[in-house]
């Protein structure tokens, strides 16, 4: 049977690939400047989604 010292060591090392995975996906997303690319290609459905909305008289 493994001691609680394995299982935590397990868990840690586990904790430490997925934080270094995660900072691996950050940095492919800034480099590459992803971000702006996908609103750039959502543009025309969003502009084409508040273009057809119901224009509404909205006085305070």
């Amino acid at each position: 049977m493994k001691t609680i010292g394995k299982k935590l060591l397990l868990i840690l090392l586990k904790l430490c690939l997925f934080a270094v995975a995660g900072l691996a996906l950050l940095f492919v997303v800034y480099f590459f400047n992803l971000d702006m690319k996908l609103t750039a290609a959502m543009e025309p459905v969003l502009t084409w989604f508040y273009d057809n909305r119901v224009k509404r008289d909205q006085h305070l």
